[in-house]
């Protein structure tokens, strides 16, 4: 009954409009990446080395790499495994953890056409399948626009919510959240060509600024832009497309699909970073679900504490940059990519 409900909530919602929402520090995973690749060619070095000053720059240089893998990377994890507290556990559909996503969000959550077949991806989805697997349950992964996905879970319909979700206080007083799995970041976006035009907030004013819809950018836009034409749009690909065209001026953009937009549509450029508070992307669970809580911030911490969680952004990062063969939106009632759909 549950599952059927939530196969026709999807088919009402995917004719309203997507929002996604984005997260605190400066992301990198590719900085991330590189940082290890530097701690070994550090060490060996250092091993090579006999005197005593190249050793000690050596460390100097590690532990300064090591901290900007802190800072920009995944979040960190205790430092060891951690058990899978499971007594409790329940899910809405025996067997099964149904988990809703809004892939309109690469790097977290997209579809990337394999031999004409969209297949969903993204960490988010990486993560998804970790945690399912980890606690021993088939994984139903239903794509819903963002609004939808925090609705079905309160209504009891869905387990989990993996969508870049920021937890935010107020969206802590209606669900409960898991540690934080992802520090990612804010960024302003504009045309390259007018990076010497623009260099303030302030130069906006009165003029189109855009951020998605029910998202957290939203909110950034309206705290920074005040007395600009803010203009919201369902999807980030709407916001891509408009700046592109000219249409508008700059957009509110979480970092780590900015840096992809940016990678795949060179006229665009980061401006800045935004300034915000929140501490990253977590996983949304039914408010007072504690057991649900529990088990899944163990995996997540497993997932850190493996290295797991870099390689799973990483991938996802060089999946998305196949911009040719990536589809940010819903699928059709065949589970194919709509024929009127924009190309990204």
């Amino acid at each position: 009954m549950k599952k059927t409900f939530i196969a026709g909530a999807l088919g009402a919602l995917m004719a309203l409009s997507l929002a996604a929402c984005g997260s605190s520090s400066t992301p990198n995973a590719t900085t991330a990446a590189a940082t290890t690749g530097a701690e070994t060619e550090a060490a060996a070095t250092t091993a090579a080395a006999s005197d005593a000053e190249t050793t000690a720059a050596a460390g100097e240089s590690t532990a300064a790499a090591d901290s900007s893998a802190k800072k920009e990377g995944a979040a960190e994890g205790s430092g060891k495994m951690m058990d899978i507290p499971k007594d409790g556990l329940t899910t809405v559909e025996a067997g099964k953890l149904i988990v809703g996503t809004s892939p309109d969000f690469a790097p977290y959550e997209f579809y990337h056409v394999n031999n004409g077949t969209p297949e969903l991806s993204g960490f988010d989805v990486a993560l998804a399948h970790r945690i399912a697997d980890d606690l021993g349950l088939e994984l139903e992964i239903v794509p819903i626009d963002f609004d939808g996905i925090l609705m079905e879970l309160q209504n009891g319909n869905l387990d989990l919510g993996i969508s870049g979700f920021s937890p935010s206080p107020e969206r802590k007083q209606t669900f409960d959240f898991t540690n934080v799995y992802y520090q990612g970041g804010q960024s302003f976006v504009i045309r390259k060509a007018d990076a010497d035009k623009y260099k303030s907030y302030a130069d906006f004013n009165g003029l189109p600024v855009g951020a998605q819809n029910g998202s957290i950018q939203m909110d950034l836009a309206k705290e920074n832009t005040p007395d600009a034409n803010i203009i919201g749009l369902p999807k980030v690909t709407d916001i891509v497309s408009e700046l592109v065209t000219g249409k508008l001026e700059g957009g509110f953009i979480e970092t780590a699909v900015a840096e992809q937009y940016c990678k795949n549509y060179p006229e665009l450029q980061i401006a800045w970073d935004v300034p915000y508070d929140s501490e990253g992307s977590a996983v949304a669970v039914k408010k007072g679900n504690t057991a649900m809580v529990d088990a899944v911030n163990a995996i997540i911490n497993n997932a850190l504490t493996d290295g797991s969680m870099n390689q799973y952004i990483t991938d996802a990062q060089e999946l998305a940059s196949d911009e040719a063969n990536v589809y940010e939106g819903q699928l059709d009632a065949n589970g194919q990519i709509e024929t009127t759909a924009a190309a990204n």
